[in-house]
């Protein structure tokens, strides 16, 4: 996904959580979002090397 809809996504489910009185819980899940964006970015590093590494 693009930054911008990762914004958009954030800011959603930040409105949604602040309404429902679930702050606690917007803040593991921006954790686990963050953890995730990290290994993907990590996995295309890999994915990159490897291809080069090929060729």
């Amino acid at each position: 996904m693009k930054d911008w809809q990762n914004t958009l996504f954030l800011f959603i489910l930040g409105v949604i959580s602040f309404i429902t009185q679930e702050i606690v819980t917007f803040a593991m899940l921006g954790i686990i979002l963050v953890a995730l964006n990290n290994i993907h970015s990590t996995l295309l590093e890999i994915r990159d090397y490897q291809k080069e590494q090929t060729n």
